[in-house]
């Protein structure tokens, strides 16, 4: 029997009828690049002027939001807009002009605009893929930060995926696979990513992203070596992605490889905001650090601790990532081993049948600052305690020990 595991994981033509919505074939364009600068404003006027639609010959809607799409595929996304609102004016349900306003409003970085954009377009066609793909991308990358905005994402993904399938449009269809796998990455949910990545990278043999999101579900799952090929697929294809650099010097890491030094500091000269210096603290001074912060506990707490040994590791042991299923993740800052206080121990816990390991590499590079290590130690350590007298983590967050 493996012992019980809990993990502080402290780890965007005409008018239609009433009744029915025009649709076209949605081309998969890349959506959400940085905001473009605004238009200059002409001598004497503060405000700058929007551009009109420069359409010659056929003035009708389904002509303008074509013209639309053409700009948006040129990177003219000024024009775009303004092409697409002239076509919505004698067409207000025309499905492609109001796709093509809310691509145009996302390519701006107008964000809020864009997300009631895509959900007007959808109010129309609840199942126009190409509308699918835009809205998963903008909830996937301009607020992914939300877990209710990624939840949205992969249900836009999914739905797209499927009535792309549908519709026979393969190249979509694969694409809304790989958003819908990079959300389930980023809620945690790597085992379920890594189906719909398998099929989006078969589908997508040349797509860097679809390669790098693949490797980053099997790190997750502990699946290193097949990770391994993965980045390295992906530095194929893209030799100077900064993640790519990053993930696979931390598989090469774990493997006790020489190259993993020399990968990890190119991915943080291309990155360096993303991916900062690691803090220089050694294993003596994060000792200290630790003491300091079992010394500051409140009287209960450090009560607690009696009998419960808090032990310090560079990294997780392999045997306690995948002792659960599925795995814990390798970037887990911290883990206590065993059953909660008052549950009795069971002679295959061993010797030491409960205590508390943090993890030193992974929580400098979680950190920022010397101030910040503090606060991170202090609150993995009191996430741990939490799960030593029997909170699960939904009751961690509530109490701020995420």
């Amino acid at each position: 029997m493996s012992p019980q595991l809990r993990a502080a994981v402290l780890l965007l033509a005409a008018a239609c009828s009433p009744g029915t919505p025009e649709r076209d074939a949605p081309a998969a364009a890349t959506r959400a690049p940085p905001p473009a600068a605004p238009l200059p404003a002409p001598a004497g006027d503060a405000r700058p002027r929007p551009p009109s639609c420069p359409l010659e010959g056929d003035p009708s809607a389904r002509a303008l939001a074509a013209r639309a799409e053409a700009e948006l595929d040129a990177g003219a996304s000024e024009l775009a807009l303004a092409c697409a609102e002239e076509a919505l004016r004698s067409a207000p349900r025309l499905v492609p002009a109001l796709a093509a306003r809310a691509d145009a409003l996302a390519k701006l970085g107008r964000p809020e605009e864009a997300r009631l954009a895509y959900a007007r377009a959808l109010a129309v066609d609840p199942d126009d893929p190409g509308t699918l793909l835009g809205a998963a991308e903008l909830n996937l990358h301009r607020f992914g930060g939300e877990r209710d905005a990624l939840e949205t994402a992969l249900e836009y993904a999914t739905r797209g995926a499927r009535a792309a399938a549908r519709g026979g449009e393969a190249e979509l269809a694969s694409r809304l696979e790989l958003v819908a796998g990079m959300a389930e990455n980023d809620l945690g949910r790597s085992a379920r990513a890594l189906p719909r990545l398998e099929r989006a990278a078969r589908a997508r043999p040349q797509d860097p992203d679809a390669a790098y999101e693949r490797g980053l579900a099997l790190f997750e799952l502990c699946r290193f070596a097949e990770a391994q090929r993965a980045f390295e697929r992906t530095l194929a294809l893209a030799p100077e992605d900064p993640w790519a650099l990053h993930q696979l010097g931390l598989v090469l890491e774990r493997r006790g490889d020489p190259r993993a030094a020399s990968l990890l500091a190119r991915a943080r000269s291309l990155a360096p905001a993303e991916l900062p210096p690691e803090l220089p603290v050694d294993a003596e001074t994060f000792r200290a650090e630790v003491s300091a912060t079992i010394a500051a506990l409140p009287d209960e707490e450090r009560r607690s601790l009696r009998g419960v040994p808090v032990e310090v590791s560079d990294l997780p042991d392999l045997a306690d990532l995948v002792a659960v299923e599925p795995p814990l993740s390798p970037s887990i800052l911290g883990l206590y081993r065993g059953p909660p206080e008052g549950e009795a121990c069971l002679p295959l816990d061993g010797p030491t049948c409960r205590s508390i390991v943090l993890y030193r590499k992974n929580l400098i590079r979680f950190a920022r600052s010397r101030s910040e290590l503090g606060e991170q130690v202090r609150v993995t350590l009191r996430h741990e305690i939490g799960h030593l007298h029997g909170e699960t983590d939904e009751d961690l967050r509530g109490r701020g020990l995420e």
